[in-house]
């Protein structure tokens, strides 16, 4: 048999096929490479980032993408420190996700610095008034646990799990994964909310500021609600398009559910505060900076961007996840897949839209457009994510329960 298999009774497709699955995603990542060398070599002029814009569509992107990543330190809380058991189905897949999404969000990041060699200085000559100097130490050390949680799967490889020592290394890291469970859920909560923070203490431009809680602007709390509600959305996701293209059952569908239904709840929670937040937006801190809301919104970022966020792709997908139709596999990959539509317009729009609104008379409204570099990057982050979860779901176990799950497929294996 194959020596990719992590399990002696489960197959894997043979390693001409697995190399042409791999090979367009190859070409996509290295068309991002050339764009981060041009990038790098040449300065951000490869980019239309300027005075208006700021941040581009990595920044954008950045902030989805670690929304979406949210699903591995939430099913880690869920697992280990709540007890959902049945979570364990799907534990790996979330800490290879969240590895995928934060590292590459830290790739896009240092691109972004347009002076990566000086990264450090945000480590060592700290802003303590910014909460970007925050998100970024969480950031960088929930990587570092991620990368912990993710070296017991590369030891549980059948072939590396053959040495001992690394076999009682992987065995000893088993047992306090609960503690990087904690930790990653305490660094995820605080950058998390000061992503949304930031953009709700910005007194100069109402569309994005907001009153206080505590000394919280709120938009700090509706940041980690949503990333809880999206997160494992993403997983589910994630799962499901993994089962499609292997034709495998991967997860029980009792570990599915759950995550659906509670991802589902915390959606409706985080719908709701949005909603209120809205209503106190738009009758509170928009008129009181002279404005009314259609002001902030003009072509194509149209009114349509906050109808979409609420109802489409907000209370229509929470509404799915709550109700019986999650069981219905249709119902349930559409309701994970707008509430992920309706959180990544969330992101755009804070991110996007916020710098696009004229805030002086002699402004103008501005559109962003971004160059083919911009576009190489975030595709080779996509292929990048697709590369490494194709290799790890052919050499490592994954999903402990595929062998339960698919016996015709381990007798096969034994007849072969």
């Amino acid at each position: 048999m194959d020596s990719a298999l992590y399990n002696e009774n489960v197959k894997r497709c043979p390693l001409p096929a697995f190399s042409l699955w791999l090979l367009p995603w190859v070409f996509i990542l290295a068309w991002g490479f050339f764009g981060a060398l041009l990038c790098l070599y040449k300065g951000l002029n490869q980019t239309n980032m300027d005075d208006y814009f700021a941040f581009g569509i990595w920044i954008a992107l950045d902030l989805i993408v670690i929304a979406l990543g949210a699903g591995a330190f939430f099913t880690g809380f869920l697992t280990y420190i709540i007890g959902k058991k049945e979570l364990k189905d799907i534990i790996n897949a979330t800490v290879i996700i969240g590895f995928i999404c934060y590292s590459g969000a830290i790739a896009m990041i240092l691109i972004d610095i347009g002076q990566p060699a000086r990264g450090w200085f945000m480590m060592w000559h700290v802003n303590v008034h910014s909460m970007l100097a925050e998100v970024a130490f969480c950031m960088s050390i929930y990587v570092c646990v991620l990368a912990i949680e993710y070296i017991p799967l590369l030891l549980d490889n059948r072939q590396i799990s053959k040495i001992r020592p690394l076999r009682l290394i992987s065995s000893n890291m088993h047992e306090v994964m609960a503690v990087f469970a904690a930790i990653g859920t305490f660094l995820s909560f605080f950058h998390q909310g000061s992503l949304g923070g930031m953009f709700g203490v910005m007194y100069a431009r109402p569309f994005a500021f907001r009153d206080g809680f505590f000394v919280w602007p709120w938009t700090f709390f509706l940041f980690v609600i949503s990333a809880l509600a999206v997160g494992p959305c993403f997983t589910i996701l994630c799962t499901k398009l993994t089962e499609f293209i292997t034709r495998k059952k991967l997860v029980r569908d009792q570990a599915i559910q759950t995550l659906a239904k509670i991802s589902g709840w915390i959606l409706c929670v985080y719908i709701l505060l949005k909603i209120l937040d809205t209503i106190v937006w738009v009758f509170g801190i928009v008129p009181n900076a002279g404005h009314v809301y259609t002001d902030f919104y003009s072509g194509v970022y149209g009114e349509w961007l906050l109808w979409s966020e609420l109802i489409i792709f907000g209370v229509v997908p929470a509404l799915i996840l709550v109700s019986p139709a999650r069981q219905n596999n249709l119902w349930l990959i559409l309701g994970c897949l707008m509430s992920c539509i309706g959180i990544a317009i969330n992101r755009f729009v804070f991110t996007i839209l916020t710098l696009a609104i004229p805030v002086m008379p002699f402004d103008k409204f501005v559109f962003y457009s971004p160059t083919w570099q911009e576009w190489a990057i975030s595709a080779g982050f996509l292929a990048y994510g697709f590369i490494l979860f194709s290799i790890s779901y052919r050499y490592l176990p994954v999903f402990p329960k595929e062998y339960q799950l698919n016996p015709i497929d381990s007798i096969k294996g034994q007849i072969g």
